[in-house]
Order: structure tokens, then C-alpha cells, then sequence
């Protein structure tokens, strides 16, 4: 399957990089699209009809208000369009895009390790042998989950916007623990691998985090003060916040 990207931008980039293929690819910004190329592999396009009349699969990887602007050139030529657009659900796809079979996807940043989450709008059937194509392609990089379309934007609440809420997490617990006297460097090391350990064991656990938290914290111990100190200082409230924000209307 021909994969081609309309926009060459970071999760272009990091699909691209996961897929370990040849794209083909078009992009505004003078030499994004040449550079993604000269990484993976592929054809550089001067523009979207070219990379639609091409590619078996588009995927739209430009902004979300983008959208009708860039259908009135690409549809015509799609043979299957997958958007990873935010907040642009299939209804909204299918109309910009009636004739080819139309996917919703949201990838999340790890996708380049081939370590991501990756959310699928359920859809109707359309053509099978190019449902399953479509699905296995995303399922590459990473975990495919596949939600109702009305929940894709919380969904991306969770895990699109995941990577920068961890690596801020990171941050702050490096940043303590400079306050306290370790270098910076090998504070990193030890956060960095201790988050990268506890998500494998948590998912060899079955993703049971109260497990994992029973096991670590003994009743009145040292992790039990520092949880406590978490709690207190609205560690819940504060993701709670950070999707709802994600998910105001503008």
C-alpha cells in the first residue's frame, strides 16, 4: 500500500518514521516535505493531487480547519483517505470526502518507536479487504484501540496529549530531585527508565495501577507520605482539568 501524506509536520513525521516505509508526501512549508524523504525514503510532491493520484491511502495530516480546502483537490483523486485530524469527526470526513472509504484515526506521538496508542473511529463496513489494510497499517505502531467516533476527542484527551503531560511529569519529579541535590542528568536517567519500566509492568499486570500502587507503597511508608503529598496537591483535579480544557468548545 502507497501511503501519502498530505503534511509533512511532527505526527507526519513520527507515523512516517514508524511505518519504516517510503511515503509520498506534500507539504506548504518549503522543504519539510524533501526532508521527510530524505529520512525515510519516498517522493517529495509539489502538491496534494499529486500525492492523492499516487498514493493507494491519503492521509490527512493538515490542520484540522484545513479540511474543506484541502478535499476540494484531493477528493477527487483519493482511492481511500485516513485522517488523523483533531476534533473532525467521520460525519464531517465523509461529507469532504464523499466518494473513497473514509477512516478516523488519532495517533499519539510514540507511534515513531512503534510504541503508541492509536485510536480508530468504529465505522460503518465500506470495502473490506481496504478496512482491514487501513486497520492493520495503524495497528503497526503501536496499540489500536477502536472507540465510538463521539469519543475519539476524549480519547485524544488521554493519549494524544499524553506524551507532553508525561514528559511535564518528568520534568517536575528531575526538577525536584535537582532541588535535592541530583544532577540533572542522572535524575533523567532514573525518572525516564522508571516510567519506561512501570508502563511494561503495568501492562504485563493487566493495567492494574492499584496493584502496582499496593505494591510499592506500604501502609505509612515513604511512598505512602509521597502519594499523599500528590493527592494534596491535586494531582487528580489536575488531569481532570487538562481533558476538560482539551475538550472546550471554541
Amino acid at each position: 500500500m502507497k501511503i501519502g501524506l498530505i503534511g509533512s509536520g511532527n505526527m507526519a513525521r513520527a507515523m512516517a518514521r514508524g511505518w519504516g516505509r517510503p511515503v509520498l508526501c506534500a507539504d506548504p512549508i518549503p522543504g519539510r516535505a524533501q526532508a521527510l524523504v530524505d529520512e525515510v525514503g519516498g517522493e517529495a510532491l509539489q502538491d496534494n493531487v499529486e500525492v492523492a493520484r499516487k498514493a493507494d491511502l491519503v492521509v490527512l495530516c493538515h490542520k484540522p480547519a484545513q479540511l474543506a480546502a484541502v478535499a476540494v483537490d484531493v477528493a477527487p483523486e483519493a482511492k481511500a483517505v485516513a485522517s488523523i485530524l483533531a476534533a473532525t469527526p467521520l460525519p464531517a470526513l465523509k461529507e469532504a470526502y464523499p466518494g473513497p472509504p473514509v477512516y478516523r484515526f488519532i495517533p499519539s506521538l510514540p507511534v515513531e518507536v512503534r510504541q503508541g496508542a492509536v485510536v480508530q473511529a468504529a465505522g460503518p463496513a465500506q470495502d473490506p479487504a481496504i478496512d482491514t489494510a487501513v486497520s492493520e497499517l495503524f495497528a503497526e505502531l503501536g496499540t489500536l484501540v477502536v472507540l465510538d467516533d463521539g469519543l475519539v476527542d476524549v480519547a485524544m484527551g488521554l493519549m494524544s496529549c499524553g506524551p507532553a503531560y508525561v514528559a511535564l511529569v518528568a520534568e517536575a519529579q528531575i526538577d525536584a530531585g535537582v532541588r535535592k541535590g541530583i544532577p540533572a542528568a542522572q535524575g533523567a536517567e532514573l525518572v525516564i527508565q522508571t516510567l519506561a519500566g512501570t508502563a511494561e509492568l503495568l501492562r504485563r499486570r493487566g493495567n492494574d495501577t492499584m496493584a502496582i500502587r499496593r505494591e510499592v507503597a506500604s501502609p505509612g511508608g515513604v511512598t505512602a507520605r509521597g502519594l499523599d503529598a500528590l493527592e494534596r496537591g491535586g494531582i487528580r483535579a489536575a488531569f481532570s482539568d487538562a481533558l476538560d480544557a482539551v475538550l472546550e468548545k471554541r
